[in-house]
């Protein structure tokens, strides 16, 4: 998937925020979205008297999602009909419609479907909109008392006046207002005004939405963007991250051993400063200490997500899900650096972080995104500019040309670097392992070279996927071929990241149902989000619902026969921050792997992957607090991780049900009781 949720999650507006009379003239415009500081995609609007024709496309890593919108707007600028029609990001068809008639309104996607009467003013959140939407959401917003309307399906939106500021544009000093749109996703969306109250961008820290005649003014709205998205998080940073010049102890729990597998007796686990200080049944206990009551929980060093694209609102996800170390995939290089800074000092509650230098060749099915190379002296430069700047390992992207992968193998073994990444088209997982790949990048980028002829077919576009769904069914785990490839890792210590719950689920998704590897938290996400879960990414026909289970089982097969054939494998998400890992560690327990293996590679097993099994990966005296407290066993059942009570980086305890309240979400866990009165509140 790599970076789906960064476009579908993050893009959303553009139009222009005026009075229906306004309406009344024909007017077009158009506005650019930006990614990694490359135009990726448009907004064309057309307007009429009370009617709004929109056209939409995003063009990017070979995929992206296109629709033509029609909206018709009543006198308060809510909408009274709203019909999409295209594809999404994948290519599934997209097929929607919402009128508002005779006090009545109907939806209909080809996920779901629902009425309500029109007791009092509603704003419907359509499910497969452009960005445009924000623009009708915006101007109903304008219009209702308190800035503020309930929501169909459900849920509330309201806007929120941030700032005033001139900024230098286009045509001069200019007077805007940022606001902020809460209510729709579990961050704000951000938006820019001009002085008429028209908006010219949205103000997303990595998807940059801006009308044409200010796309010159591009990187310093992108500049913008991040200062609101930064400070709105340091606003709930400080206020989940709890810090305590004091030792912090947990008593009554047992502590998960990664080594052995099992639980200890019930102990007591102390901290201070950030430290593990001690790890038994007589710990004492200062008189200024913050003492926690673990219930009989359970105690295990903070996990590891092995394949994320950060973005700022990740961070206090990952910790509530216990997350403490991250494996960045590739991101906006300067932007990443920022990120992380913030992490490490705290300024925003976020995990520790590892980069991987993301390394693409430049075709029109490029991801923009790292560095974009056109020529393999160009790709050299870059290993070295990321090998000077500390970061953990290359990897190497769909449209890097497949000859030049030992040249860049070679190059980052020399410079201290691993080698990972998607199999570059026309090419196979086999050769790249041959050729010097440490570690290859998901199952599906394992499996293609056996389900495709890598001469004439491209995994650059949506058939990575769909050719996943209708092949891996046929594939023989104990033929020839693919034996010949597990010795072939074997014999070069391959590693892999399968981020198998992303496809499993992905193949077993259909319209209107929730895929099995989200049930488990679904109801818990904002209205939106949980709508959201329920649409398609591929299209499946009745005739192809055999062949994508039978796929679905396969992948399933696949990471269980790497695992006992001692391939080490490695958790990753590509998917929403924390959240997912457990579905990912799920996924690998219905693939068959015993909860306690699965709990020592996400802990351990990654610190010494990582190098870091001296700081980190185990609960012991001298280590650093990286740990999360659970109910119950999770060696039983590893999905008892969601329900984390509390988690500590360092010196930093945070609260996941603290957390995600501040986003939107419905808790999985309430905090464990404190000894100290002054914390009760």
């Amino acid at each position: 998937m790599t970076l789906a949720r960064t476009f579908l999650g993050m893009i959303g507006l553009a139009g222009s925020i005026v009075t229906s009379a306004a309406l009344a003239a024909p007017a077009q415009e158009r506005f650019n979205i930006y990614f990694n500081d490359e135009q990726v995609g448009y907004v064309h609007a057309q307007r009429e008297p009370g009617k709004v024709g929109l056209d939409f496309r995003i063009d990017d890593n070979g995929r992206g999602p296109a629709t033509h919108e029609t909206i018709e707007l009543g006198a308060d600028g809510a909408p009274r009909t709203w019909r999409i029609d295209g594809h999404s990001e994948l290519g599934a068809r997209v097929e929607e419609t919402f009128e508002l008639r005779t006090g009545r309104a109907h939806w209909k996607t080809r996920n779901d479907e629902g009425s309500a009467v029109d007791a009092a003013p509603h704003l419907y959140l359509a499910n497969d909109a452009s960005p445009y939407a924000l623009f009708v959401y915006f101007q109903a917003l304008q219009a209702a008392p308190n800035l503020a309307l309930p929501a169909w399906p459900s849920g509330a939106v309201r806007a929120e006046r941030v700032r005033d500021l001139q900024l230098d544009l286009p045509g001069g000093a200019q007077s805007v207002r940022v606001w902020a749109l809460r209510g729709l996703d579990f961050a704000p969306n951000f938006v820019l005004t001009d002085a008429s109250n028209q908006v010219r961008a949205l103000l997303d820290t990595y998807v940059l939405t801006v009308w044409e005649p200010w796309s010159s003014a591009a990187s310093k709205l992108k500049a913008l963007a991040q200062e609101m998205n930064r400070d709105a998080l340091h606003e709930i940073s400080s206020k989940v991250l709890h810090t305590w010049d004091a030792p912090v102890l947990i008593r009554n729990v047992r502590v998960f051993d990664p080594v052995t597998g099992g639980l200890s007796p019930i102990v007591t686990v102390s901290t201070y400063r950030g430290a593990i200080t001690g790890v038994g049944s007589e710990i004492p206990v200062p008189k200024d200490a913050i003492v926690f009551d673990g219930e009989g929980g359970t105690v295990l060093p903070g996990l590891f997500d092995v394949h994320a694209h950060l973005g700022p609102w990740d961070g206090p996800l990952d910790l509530a899900a216990g997350v403490t170390t991250v494996r960045d995939m590739g991101n906006d290089n300067a932007l990443l650096d920022v990120l992380v800074s913030n992490f490490d000092s705290g300024t925003i509650a976020g995990p520790h972080v590892l980069r991987s230098g993301f390394l693409e060749g430049r075709s029109p099915y490029s991801a923009r995104v790292g560095i974009v190379a056109d020529t393999l002296e160009e790709a050299l430069a870059a290993v070295r500019w990321y090998a000077v700047r500390g970061y953990w390992q290359l990897k190497i992207y769909n449209s890097a040309h497949p000859d030049w992968v030992p040249a860049l193998a070679r190059e980052a073994h020399r410079l201290g670097m691993r080698v990972a990444g998607h199999v570059p088209a026309f090419s196979s997982s086999e050769r790249a392992v041959r050729e010097g790949y440490d570690e290859v990048t998901h199952i599906n980028q394992l499996l293609l070279g056996f389900l495709i002829d890598t001469d004439k077919e491209d995994t650059r576009t949506p058939f990575r996927f769909t050719a996943l769904g209708e092949r891996a069914g046929r594939l023989d785990l104990h033929g020839a071929d693919f034996t010949r490839m597990i010795h072939l890792m074997q014999e070069h210590g391959t590693a892999h990241d399968p981020t198998l719950g992303i496809f499993y689920g992905m193949l077993l998704a259909r319209p209107g149902e929730l895929a099995p590897t989200v049930v488990p938290w679904a109801d818990h996400m904002p209205s939106r989000v949980l709508r959201g879960l329920k649409a398609t990414q591929l299209d499946v026909a009745p005739e192809q619902e055999a062949a994508y289970r039978a796929s679905a089982q396969r992948l399933l097969d696949a990471v269980k026969l790497l695992h006992d054939s001692g391939i080490r494998i490695f958790p990753g998400t590509d998917d929403i921050a924390g959240i997912a890992l457990h579905t990912e560690l799920e996924t690998w327990q219905r693939a068959g792997i015993a909860p306690a293996e699965i709990l020592r590679i996400a802990t351990l097993g990654c610190a010494q992957y990582f190098h870091l099994d001296q700081q980190r990966g185990t609960i012991e005296r001298g280590k650093s607090a990286e740990l999360l407290l659970v109910p119950g066993d999770p060696t039983k059942d590893v999905g008892l991780l969601r329900q984390a009570r509390l988690v500590m980086k360092g010196g930093a305890v945070v609260f996941p049900e603290e957390v995600h309240s501040a986003l939107q979400i419905r808790p999985f866990s309430t905090r464990p009781p404190v000894t100290m009165p002054s914390l009760q509140n």
